[in-house]
């Protein structure tokens, strides 16, 4: 879906960083927010004025007298006029030293647009391969269960141990990608994806299973550097599409997984859904190591300048940006701030498990679709197939958040002040069609009605998700700004959290409840999280004008500084 100006704020997301960051849809320095004290030092005492003119009288005065001396008067206003030369001087050589443009510099963000979208799109099928990895074990459960004579339920437990340490794993990376770059700490996460999918596909025993899965996950760093990477090729207010291409490839990866596994579980066992993700994310590294080039601008300017320090050539006037110091401390607050934000802030508390509910609903549907569409007489090939409307619904809602893309672009040009609150405006109308799909599902799985009615609403549900994920994200950005990494830290865990948990309880609640009032259950609770959208979106100044929170950290940047600039994020799983 966290806005700061630019990149070495603290991104999340990714990032993210990051994140970041980031990285909201539709950042842009809002008309009014920024207000700059132009007073440099205080100014002259009259009283002093007046004392320096007076002294000068009287130098005047006794000049004749103290010719042959040299001392008082003469003496004194030599040196002061030595020491007006030096400052002059200093003055002097500040105003020659020139500051070099950051468009003369080799970064990312000067690249050209066709270059920028091949970088893109590989990072897009970085996002595809990770949440691939999330959904494709479920197709296999049936088979785990049956070879290793365990219960569905308990098969289940790896595809549930993988999202949670996936959204751990998420915040762990974040701080290697902003201090040693984005390339390699992606390359070096993706080869351990892919070596600890080894143990899965050839495991001898259901423990080797659940381990593999434990380590693939964890070292996942999915949007916290995804995202982190976006951000450093567009400038925060040039960033809108990326972000919704971005989004859209996470969520696609995790609707994907079941089209081609459900198949293969069926007709090559249950392992060829572990080597179709090894497959993909083999072929995700090379792409990614062949196509993508580092793009952190604090690594690129530091190149930059031992490039033309070897060559003999002036560095005056490159400002290298600062980075945070790579200590046990700092990195801690890193890790630690996201939690606290979860827990002290009701917009990050409340929007996070809106968007987690929302996601933990597309594995929930992972489990309710067999059930559903069994009855039907569906093959399991052909349930991985009712994953399409999903996509459907995903892509029209990508599609749709142009509108508010370019109504914002409209109000920076008229020079109208955009608010936070704005990022919001469009799930307003979206936001509902989370419960309508859940009710419209509900009861279009009777066996009397026709399979297509109950595939309608789910692409109902996919818009909803898309667009709360990305919504609540974008806001989440803009409300708070240089903290932005640390809050929508907490919206990845919960998504990711929460996924985990609807693995494990959802086939319970289908089978105890219904397929009709499991469904109606979780379709009350959706129109109970999604409240929230229409406070915030009226009330949200005040809220964050009270927010505890941020008091507490507006003195801490009074006295101790920005930690946050120094700490890196763009902690979220895009």
């Amino acid at each position: 879906m966290n806005s700061p100006r630019r990149k070495p704020v603290s991104h999340d997301h990714d990032g993210a960083s990051e994140c970041s960051t980031t990285a909201s849809t539709f950042n842009a320095t809002e008309p009014g927010d920024e207000h700059h004290d132009n007073s440099a030092g205080a100014p002259t005492s009259p009283n002093g004025n007046e004392g320096t003119a007076q002294g000068k009288g009287k130098d005047k005065d006794k000049d004749k007298d103290k010719q042959d001396t040299g001392f008082a008067s003469g003496t004194l206003d030599s040196e002061d006029l030595a020491r007006e030369e030096e400052q002059d001087g200093e003055n002097s050589r500040k105003q020659k030293k020139k500051r070099v443009n950051k468009k003369e510099l080799p970064l990312a963000v000067n690249m050209s647009e066709g270059r920028k979208w091949v970088i893109l799109t590989v990072i897009m099928l970085v996002q595809i391969s990770m949440n691939f990895n999330t959904s494709a074990y479920a197709s296999g459960v049936e088979g785990i269960a049956e070879e290793f004579r365990i219960s569905e339920q308990a098969a289940r437990v790896g595809q549930s141990v993988f999202l949670v340490f996936y959204a751990i794993g998420s915040l762990l990376w974040a701080p290697w990608s902003e201090e040693l770059g984005r390339k390699w700490v992606l390359q070096l996460s993706l080869f351990l994806v892919n070596v600890f999918q080894l143990p899965v596909a050839l495991a001898p025993n259901y423990a080797s299973v659940v381990v593999g899965r434990f380590f693939g996950g964890l070292f996942s760093a999915g949007g916290s550097v995804t995202l982190g990477t976006m951000a450093d090729l567009y400038e925060a207010e040039d960033q809108g599409p990326a972000v919704i291409a971005i989004v859209f490839a996470s969520v696609l990866g995790a609707a994907l997984g079941p089209i081609p596994c459900n198949a293969l579980a069926q007709y090559a066992g249950w392992r060829w859904t572990i080597w179709i993700q090894l497959i993909l994310g083999g072929v995700t590294q090379l792409a990614h190591l062949v196509l993508v080039p580092e793009t952190r601008e604090t690594i690129l300017i530091g190149r930059e300048i031992e490039r033309r320090k070897k060559a003999g050539e002036s560095v005056e006037g490159i400002e290298k940006p600062e980075r945070m110091e790579f200590t046990t401390k700092n990195i801690l607050v890193t890790w630690y701030r996201p939690f606290e934000m979860f827990v002290r802030e009701p917009i990050v508390f409340f929007l996070s498990l809106l968007s987690g509910y929302s996601d933990a609903l597309i594995f929930t549907a992972l489990e309710a679709f067999n059930p559903v569409y069994k009855q039907y007489g569906f093959t399991q090939a052909q349930i991985g197939a009712a994953y399409v409307p999903i996509i459907i619904g995903y892509m029209i809602a990508a599609l749709s958040f142009f509108i508010p893309y370019y109504r914002f672009k409209r109000m920076l040009r008229e020079g109208k002040t955009v608010t936070p609150e704005f990022r919001l405006w469009w799930l307003l109308f979206l936001a509902p069609f989370l419960g309508i799909g859940l009710f419209g599902f509900a009861w279009t799985t009777l066996p009397q009605v026709p399979w297509i009615a109950s595939m309608v609403f789910t692409a109902l549900i996919g818009l909803a998700n898309y667009s709360i994920y990305l919504a609540c994200i974008d806001y989440t950005v803009a409300a708070y700004g240089p903290y932005s990494s640390s809050a929508t830290a907490g919206n990845a865990f919960a998504r990711d959290g929460l996924a985990g948990a609807a693995t494990m309880y959802a086939t319970p609640l289908y089978e105890k409840l219904g397929l009709q009032w499991a469904s109606t259950l979780l379709a009350f609770v959706a129109m109970t999280v999604i409240v929230p959208v229409y406070v915030f979106y009226v009330y949200g100044r005040r809220i964050r004008l009270a927010s505890p929170f941020a008091q507490e950290l507006a003195k801490k940047e009074e006295d101790d500084g920005d930690e946050e600039q120094k700490a890196v994020g763009h902690r979220f799983r895009a």
